[in-house]
Parts: C-alpha cells; structure tokens; sequence
C-alpha cells in the first residue's frame, strides 16, 4: 500500500502525482506531445482522478526473459536459445562510466527528483511549445524503466507491445502512478540496476551485459569511458545508432554523450575530449541464438529437447503456459547427450554419407535399462539452405520429424520372433518357407475378426530374396538370412494379435503417431513408416533382456527468477517388461547371428558383443541397421526423405553402390558410430542361450544362402498395409495419393516394405 504522511494524508510526492493525474497539462507533457485543442483539454480532464485512483496500487513485474543454456551430460554448452538475450547483472558488475553515462543522457536530474522531475516537465512543456510539435519529452529513467517493464509483460505479442508504447495520455497516468511505488519501494540504485538490465541495446542485445559482449566481446563491469558513452547513446535510438551498421552516426551519438557527462560534472572535459578521438574500438560477437548454432551436429537434438519442453505437461498444464515458460527463459537444461558419443555419431555420418548425396542417413543411440537418448544426428545439417534441412529424420512427426517415418524392412522381424517366443514358440522352430508364396487365407486380429486374403495374386503375392532360399528353415537360419516367407508363416501361426501386443510394449508407434496397422505386411516385413528413435528404444529392450524404457533427452533443469534458482520437474523415464528375460535372451542369440555370419556381417563388432538386424525396404528405397551392444543401442536410417530416390546405380559417401542393402550402407555406419562411442566403456556380454542346430548342408538339397548382403523383403507386389494401394513398383495408383512434399512411409512399402539389408 502506498506511505502515508505522518498527517495521515498522501506524501507530498503523492499529491503532485495526483494533482498531474487530474491535470491535462501535465498529461499531454508526459505524453511527450504538443498542447492539444482547448476542447479536447476538457474532455481529456473529465474522468482523470477517477481513472488514476481505479489503477491497481502495486505493479505486477514480470521476471526478465532470459538467455536459456542447454548442457550436454557431462555439463558442457550446446547451444543457447532465448527470445530475449539477456544476462541480469548486479549493479556493482556494470561499470560506473555507464551507470553515469545512461543518468547523464537520459535523466541527468535522476538522483535528484522523485518519480516526475517537474522541473523536466516544464522544460518539455516550453520547448515543445516552441517547437510546435515534440522536441522533447519529459520521462524519467523511472517512468522509462516501468514502460520496459509494460513492453517485457507484452512479450512478442505485437498487440500487446502496441498497447505498452502507444502515446497516449492515460498510459502516460498509468505509468506515472507505478512510478510513485516503484520509487519508493526499490530505490534509486536498484532502479537504475533494473533499467540497464531490461532495457534495449539494439542487435537483440537486451540489458547491458549482452550488449557488452554483442559490441564489445567483454563483460559490462569492463567498459571503458567510451564504450560505455556509446551503449548509453544507443538506448534513444538501437536502430539509429547502431554502430555496426552506420559507425558516423553512432559516433556522432557517442560524443553527444560524452559531452553531457562533462557538461553535468561526471568527468573533467579533457577525459571526454581524449574519449571522444577514440575508435569505436568494437569487437563484435555474432548473435548466437538458436539450436542452429549448437555444437557437434547437436542441432537436431536440440530441436528434440525445444519440443520436449512445450510437448511435456510436465512443465505447463497449457500449451500457452509451457510457451510463456520457454520464451521467460533463464533456463539451464542439463541434457542426456553424451559427447563422445554424439562426435561419434557425426564423425561415421560424414565419414560415409556426403551431405551432398541424393540421400540422408540419420542415427540415433539410446542407453538400454535408462532410456537416455545419448547421440543423435544426420548427414544434411541443420538449417534452410541447399543440402540442409530442418527436420530431424531421426523422430516422429510430432517432435519435428518426417510425418509418417521410414519403412523398417526386415528390422521388423525380430517382434514377430519376440512376439512367438512369448506364445511358447520354441526357438527351433520350423517353417516350410519356400522361396514364393500367397499371404495365408485368413489371419486372426485383436478384434477376433481376422484379415482376409481376397486372393488376388498380384496383390498378395510374396517372395525371398533369391530363388535360392528355400525351406524348410529353423528360426536361426531364418533370421540370420532374413527370410520373408517363414516370417509370414509365423505370423500366420500365431496371428496378428501377439504382435500388437509386443509392439505396443516395445513403444513401437508409427512415424505420425499412430499404431502399426493389423495387416501381413505391417506386421511381418515393415511396410509401415518408423523412426530411428523409435527402433532403437525398441531394440534397447532385447538388450536390457526384456525391458523397455520410454526414450528421456532431459536429465536436470534449473530456472532461474530474479536471483533466485530452483530445480524444475522434468520428465522420467518409464521402464516396464515388455518381454521375459528368456525371450530376450534367445533373441539376442539369434540377431547376435546377424552380425556374426548372418546379412550383418558388415555392421559387426570386434571385441565385445553386439547383435543386430538389416533392413532394405521395396525398391530399395530405405535401408536401415539396427543393433545393440548390452549397454547401447543404436539405429541408422539411408534413404530419400520424399522417397523418391532408388538406391541402385547411386554414389553414397564417394562409393558407388549397384544395389544399397542394409548391411553395407547404414551397417557401417552403425559399426563406426558405435565403436567410437563404446570407446574406452565396458564391454559386457549377453546371456545368450544354447540353440540347437538344425540346417541342413545346402549341398545336400542344392539349397544355397545367397549372397549374405540381402535382407529379403522382396514379395507382397503391391501390398503396404492396406493404406496405399499399388503395383510391385510401390506406386499409389488406386490408393491415397501422397503430395510429393511429405514425408511418407506408407507408399513406398510396394512390395512388403523391404528386400534385405
């Protein structure tokens, strides 16, 4: 509540203050505008006491928006992002020569008066007068620190802003009463502390810590005579005095400065003389807003933690209030990016995938049992120029990635087999698997009504690889060769509904979201459209035998409000069982034979053990590796984000491919990212099962292998799920067609979604 004076009534300042509410005169001036015509002084009168005693008595100050910090886990910078870069700074760590400079030029009587210097309001009044026009207005540093604030509350709301600095009486009234309270609640010093800290110093320099190191490259405590004449001289006009863009006029500004310090005694005249022959002296740091400029290819993960934050309502009930949260800044985000990782990431996708290239490869690694997403990264950087991008190939839609994700291929094997097992399945089981077959007549669903085949040929049609591959196969050698037709007899034996179920449990989710459709090729040869995140967390879980654990990039955020820090609640990581530890432990035997003799040979480890699977979807359209040690796990997508582009007769990296398989583009990079990211950890092994073998010589039925780069998704002409209708070659004829511009993952999955790595 305002002081009263010892009489009970208001202090003499509060009586000026309402005698100049009440009065026209005294408004018009403080609006820095020109007398306005008799009859308008009597209409503007009318209502000004009332208008003046109804304002609210104290002012409501928001906190200062803030640069916000993003950690990597080991606490080293990645990137700062604010909407204001502001650093708030105690008074005795700004310069004197400014403090006197910023009082000099603007409010030269400001430790004199209270919160109107009347004296300045007649001065205004009688140049204004003269002029005809505004010459000249009248606020204090006072009133101009309680605009700021009115500006600060308005954010980015052009709207807002424009009520905050419009020119009109009754905001100069409204400004003036918070002035009084301001005044006598904080003091000179603190006043002018919140006025350098919240003011605007042009090159989206907020306060004057920033714009020291904007201008300067120092901290506000080292500025010298001149450099602080200068920043003083650019508040009037940030735009008009800007020193980087016209050094004259800002020169000119500077010395108009340094000429009022001497003229009101804060320095001797010679001091402002030998001030005034010096260079501008600026040493210019670059605006660095934004995960644009984050470290070691980090952008996108970056991006990824931005979402998390005005996704998670953790951190706000409403969109609005996690936004205003967020763009408040002041925040330090400890993350769970690794670096030794995340350089890994980038040093494998540079070393095989020129950013250049037809297509993109994008790689992410997750810590299995945690859920800590530790790298992530792509070949075409981050940002809006030729060869860049702002989407992050390696999320789903709703975190700033494609909007339907990429056909997996044959990487989708391993649910159907995980999803067996846990039906009771023995790991040797058995299927005819010739090399070419019709999907089953009938496969049982979750809602008990079963997919029907309608016997179309050309539509349901599938096939392995080579005409070579053909059964009977026993799961290992199934797996390891990545057969599609006993997969598809799997499915058919158990049904879809045990998939379903293993999918939903590993967070297996398409790339907008949404379920994987309960069709044959969806759930047996990944037609359907994922993400790198996605697969890898989902592999986490064979790793960590059997549990999986929601992907989590933020480990610790400290907030920081007018002095004050406090930890803020972040998101966790929900761990729960998505398989036995047996189920896990015979999948981890089978896919550690992928990488050992299987199609992913190329992708294997040396040294500690590792598993792994390949996949190459229809037209070899999308590649993709996907495998894990026991404590990181990893996924690494190739292809063309507008799926356009089939990978055969193509250059990658400098290497020229006449077929792509999973196992010799994205596999090495999977190899190279994660051995340099496993560099100097543990290396621990899985417990592994013992799985009797059951093939058969291949010379004793003519039955050959293959090549071993293949990851045989080859059949299903035209079948993707149900969603897209199409021919063998993927096309969308009779279906849904798809704008060129999307991202999409459904109409590529022609034939079964793959062929093999």
């Amino acid at each position: 509540m305002p002081k009263k004076s010892s009489g009970g009534g208001l202090t003499a300042t509060q009586q000026a203050a309402k005698f100049l509410g009440v009065s026209v005169l005294a408004g018009a001036v403080l609006a820095g505008i020109a007398l306005p015509a008799v009859g308008a002084l009597g209409l503007a009168a009318k209502g000004s006491v009332e208008s003046f005693d109804e304002l609210p008595a104290n002012l409501k100050t928001p906190p200062l928006s803030q640069r916000t910090t993003i950690l990597d886990a080991e606490g080293d910078q990645i990137a700062t992002v604010y909407s204001r870069d502001r650093t708030v700074v105690d008074l005795k760590n700004i310069s004197p020569y400014l403090q006197k400079a910023i009082v000099a030029i603007e409010d030269s009587r400001f430790y004199q008066h209270g919160a109107v210097d009347l004296k300045g309001v007649l001065r205004a009044l009688n140049k204004n007068a003269q002029s005809g026009g505004v010459s000249e207005g009248a606020s204090t540093l006072t009133q101009q620190y309680v605009k700021n604030v009115f500006v600060e509350e308005a954010g980015d709301d052009p709207t807002k802003v424009a009520q905050a600095t419009q020119q009109t009486i009754g905001r100069k009234i409204r400004e003036l009463k918070y002035a009084i309270q301001v005044e006598e609640e904080l003091g000179k010093k603190k006043i002018l502390e919140n006025y350098l800290n919240i003011t605007f110093f042009g090159q989206q320099a907020y306060g004057v810590e920033a714009a020291s190191q904007r201008y300067f490259s120092k901290h506000a405590k080292e500025l010298t005579l001149a450099e602080s004449a200068l920043l003083a001289g650019i508040v009037q006009s940030p735009s008009r005095y800007d020193p980087v863009n016209d050094e004259a006029e800002a020169v000119k500004r500077r010395n108009v400065v340094l000429e009022r310090m001497a003229e009101v005694g804060d320095v001797s005249r010679a001091e402002a003389e030998e001030a005034k022959r010096a260079p501008l002296g600026l040493k210019v740091t670059q605006p660095k807003n934004g995960c644009i400029t984050a470290v070691q290819g980090a952008s996108f993960f970056c991006k990824y933690v931005e979402r998390v934050f005005l996704s998670d309502p953790v951190f706000g009930k409403t969109k609005e209030e996690r936004a205003k949260v967020w763009n408040r800044g002041g925040l330090t985000i400890r993350t769970t990016l690794e670096p030794q990782a995340q350089a890994s990431v980038q040093d494998s996708l540079k070393d095989h995938v020129y950013k250049s290239d037809k297509v993109a490869a994008a790689a992410t690694l997750v810590e299995p049992g945690t859920g800590k997403i530790l790298a992530m990264g792509q070949s075409k950087p981050y940002g809006y120029n030729k060869n860049e991008t702002e989407y992050n190939f390696s999320v789903n839609a709703a975190m700033g990635g494609s909007n339907f994700g990429f056909p997996t291929g044959s990487t989708f094997k391993p649910f159907v087999a995980a999803a067996a097992l846990e039906q009771g399945k023995p790991v040797t089981q058995s299927y005819p698997a010739p090399y070419q077959m019709q999907y089953p007549e009938k496969v049982q669903t979750c809602s008990g009504k079963p997919w029907v085949n309608d016997g179309r040929p050309e539509k349901y049609k599938l096939e392995n690889e080579s005409e070579t591959e053909v059964g009977p196969y026993a799961l290992k050698e199934a797996m390891e060769l990545s057969v599609n037709t006993y997969f598809v007899e799997m499915l058919g034996d158990i049904g879809m509904c045990p998939v379903v179920k293993m999918t939903d449990a590993l967070g297996v989710v398409q790339g907008n979201g949404d379920k994987v459709p309960e069709v044959p090729s969806s759930m047996t040869l990944g037609s359907t459209g994922l993400s790198p995140l996605t697969m890898a967390s989902a592999y986490a879980a064979f790793a960590s035998r059997g549990m999986y654990c929601t992907p989590v990039a933020i480990e610790s955020i400290t907030q920081t409000v007018g002095g004050t820090k406090k930890s803020l609640e972040v998101p966790k990581s929900t761990c729960s069982r998505a398989m036995s530890e047996k189920t896990a432990d015979s999948i981890n035997t089978l896919l550690s034979g992928v990488t050992d003799s299987g199609t992913g040979k190329q992708a294997g480890l040396s040294g500690r053990a590792n598993a792994g699977k390949t996949g190459t979807t229809d037209e070899r359209k999308n590649a993709w590796f996907v495998g894990y040690t026991p404590n990181l796990s990893g996924a690494v997508w190739v292809g063309s984000a507008s799926q356009k582009v089939k990978m055969t007769g193509i250059s990658i990296g400098g290497t020229y491919h006449a077929q792509v398989y999973g196992g010799d583009t994205p596999g090495p990079i999977w190899r190279d990212a994660m051995t340099g990211a496993l560099e100097g950890k543990e290396a621990p092994s899985f417990n592994l099962i013992s799985i009797p073998s059951g093939e058969k010589d291949p010379k004793e039925d003519g039955r050959g292998r293959g090549n071993g780069n293949d990851d045989g998704n080859n059949g299903d002409a035209g079948f993707i799920g149900g969603l897209v209708g199409g021919g063998s070659t993927g096309d969308t004829s009779g279906g849904i067609n798809l704008p060129d511009n999307l991202f999409q993952g459904q109409g590529n999955g022609g034939n079964g979604g793959g062929r093999r790595g």
